[in-house]
């Protein structure tokens, strides 16, 4: 089950990976005390809850054949894989969020650990995106990891800011 997801099933790891980064940055803005960071922080927040929107949008658009199992579950094992997948890879890394938020020093911590785990994302999608069988599906997944390139841009560029 690991190989040849469809598109669908992507899509429902990249929303769940987007209410992971929302809560992410919300737990993050309570120890971040520097107003530029903070302000970037709730900015991310914010668009993690329009690409979530996004995706599910993407979801719904997608052609029927996107749907269908790549493999057989007749237990319907692949959501719950899937969410696990996005829990042990993307904005959790096998520890809470609560957890991980508890080791930062300072706001360049902050910051790494945020750069961290959209690098993951970006990965993640560009993995998934290779194999998912569908064209329209491999390009869906192409726009995941542009918005996660995005986010990834401008944390990078607010760390070099702060030297």
């Amino acid at each position: 089950m690991i190989f040849n997801f469809n598109a669908a099933e992507v899509f429902k790891v990249g929303i769940k990976i987007e209410e992971n980064g929302k809560a992410f940055y919300e737990k993050a803005l309570k120890v971040i005390d520097n107003p530029e960071i903070k302000k970037l922080f709730q900015e991310l927040a914010q668009e993690e809850v329009g690409h979530k929107k996004k995706f599910e949008e993407l979801l719904g658009q997608l052609p029927p054949q996107a749907a269908e199992s790549t493999v057989w579950d007749p237990d319907n094992e692949t959501d719950a894989y899937i969410k696990m997948m996005a829990d042990q890879h993307v904005f959790v890394g096998g520890e809470s969020i609560e957890t991980q938020i508890s080791h930062l020093k300072n706001v360049k911590d902050a910051l790494n650990l945020a750069i961290n785990f959209e690098k993951d994302s970006v990965i993640f999608f560009l993995t998934i995106q290779d194999a998912t069988d569908e064209a329209k599906g491999r390009e869906f997944i192409g726009q995941l990891v542009k918005e996660e390139q995005q986010h990834l841009r401008r944390l990078t560029l607010e760390l070099k800011k702060l030297g």
